[in-house]
């Protein structure tokens, strides 16, 4: 059966369909009724690139993905393989007459030591290959990120020859490996069931090399680093492209700043036009996940050391800061200026840089932000009116804290408050209700509060959270309240 009719390889149709839901969602743009052999995933970094191939492959068994990471210092031995000291058990050896003979313990065991051999140990490249020829109906995925970080030519050597593919997906040109890459793959294929039956002899034997259809070499590349090792036309045409374009509607993600939230994908619409603007190309630009956040809120001191630390160092270093998202009046927004002289953020400073972009920003808690879960992140709905045993509060004339208020000075504050303030709607360090006033944590705008009776009730609560707490009253605790919303 060919590698092809295998119910693990899909045709375009399918892999987009596949893709559809996937962030970020890069399809396969090919007439090739198959996936491409040799492809190359580039773009601006932060476009996800990698997670793309990820997941593509997911379904594939972790032993078939092969991945490397080139870097300035790889080569060929690093890539393919080469000869290197191993530490092996082997056996004592004595000299009786003229002969060798293995010393022997007490028992009749053989004595061994552990010493240093030199041995053929494969890389990434020669595992792939010998993996991909073993069962030529799997499919085997040699996945290089970072291709353009390593010189090409130096690192494939002559297995540069085998990128070019035949019809039938074998290699069009074949070549002879050296002897001890020879050595090591004619003791590969002959271990049982190591090679595909359907594998010429030459290549069982080693004597010549040939790229199966089943193996697939996928690579990235970050277009901003395309300078670094530039890859020669010859090379290029024997890989498909895939360019995985900048979206910056992804997620709902925020930059936190100062006790506001800004919009992380504005913010990036936003300098990626100022990057292209002063340097003509996409090739600086940021992408989506460029800051990586597994809540969707980028902290202050994280926004500045990555991002403003790269807008600052890698891009505008070489242009200039005359831009006017850089200007404070007649003076320049510096970089060191982000930071207070004890090493803190400089919030403040951040916050003045993001209202020069023109960044929208809200006015929001760490409690606010820490609540976006996926039940919640991005609901628009408000409150409209709260009934509680059967009288019905609403928002005329009212703001929605003050109607979530007034609800539960209806059911009774100190009949909710031991309820609310275990809930997990929880500021950094302070309960939504408690009798304690705490003080402000650092670096925030301090909390406000409404007293009511012996209780501190914390105000700027989002309306999502209030509607989530009123809910649960009813439906955790069986509190008859029914929650009206948009």
């Amino acid at each position: 059966m060919s590698i092809y009719d295998s119910n693990i390889k899909r045709d375009v149709e399918e892999i987009n369909k596949l893709l559809s839901g996937v962030k970020p969602a890069a399809k396969i743009v090919s007439n090739e009724k198959y996936l491409p052999l040799q492809q190359i995933f580039y773009g601006a970094p932060g476009t996800g690139k990698s997670h793309c191939i990820k997941e593509i492959t997911k379904d594939i068994p972790d032993d078939d993905v092969i991945r490397t990471t080139f870097h300035p210092d790889s080569d060929y031995s690093t890539f393919v393989g080469a000869y290197k000291p191993t530490m092996q058990e082997v056996p004592v050896l004595t000299v009786i007459g003229t002969k060798q003979v293995p010393v022997e313990d007490k028992v009749g065991k053989a004595v061994t030591e552990r010493r240093i051999e030199y041995d053929f140990v494969p890389q990434a490249f020669a595992q792939a290959y010998v993996r991909a020829w073993g069962d030529l109906d799997n499919p085997v995925f040699l996945v290089i990120e970072e291709i353009n970080r390593g010189n090409c030519a130096q690192i494939f050597g002559d297995i540069f020859q085998l990128l070019d593919r035949k019809d039938d997906g074998y290699s069009d040109y074949w070549i002879t490996p050296d002897e001890e890459l020879a050595k090591h793959l004619r003791s590969e294929f002959s271990k049982e069931d190591a090679i595909d039956a359907n594998a010429p002899e030459d290549i069982r034997q080693g004597r010549k090399m040939c790229l199966p259809p089943n193996l697939h070499i996928w690579a990235t590349m970050n277009t901003s680093d395309q300078s670094l090792f530039p890859i020669d036309s010859a090379f290029k045409r024997r890989w498909d492209w895939k360019y995985v374009p900048i979206d910056t509607s992804k997620e709902n993600w925020s930059i936190m700043v100062n006790g506001s939230s800004y919009s992380w994908g504005q913010f990036l619409d936003k300098m990626n036009a100022e990057i292209g603007e002063v340097t003509s190309s996409e090739d600086k630009k940021m992408g989506f996940y460029f800051c990586k956040t597994p809540d969707g809120i980028i902290k202050a001191d994280k926004f500045v050391g990555k991002v403003l630390f790269y807008v600052y160092n890698d891009v505008f270093k070489d242009y200039g800061f005359d831009r006017e998202c850089f200007k404070d009046g007649d003076e320049t927004i510096t970089f060191h200026s982000f930071f207070l002289p004890n090493g803190d953020v400089n919030e403040p400073q951040v916050e003045k840089l993001l209202k020069k972009l023109k960044v929208n920003g809200t006015e929001q808690t760490p409690e606010d932000l820490e609540d976006k879960d996926e039940t919640t992140r991005g609901r628009k709905e408000s409150l409209v009116s709260v009934t509680y045993n059967g009288e019905k509060l609403t928002l005329e004339g009212r703001t929605q804290f003050e109607l979530y208020l007034d609800t539960l000075k209806k059911i009774g504050i100190d009949t909710v408050a031991p309820i609310i303030e275990n809930m997990k709607y929880r500021r950094l360090e302070c309960p939504l209700i408690s009798k304690t006033k705490y003080e402000p944590i650092e670096n925030s705008r301090g909390y406000n509060y409404v007293q009511v009776g012996d209780y501190y009730v914390v105000k700027g609560v989002k309306y999502y959270t209030l509607i989530r707490i009123l809910e649960d009253l009813k439906n955790k605790h069986g509190f008859d309240v029914h929650v009206e919303f948009r």
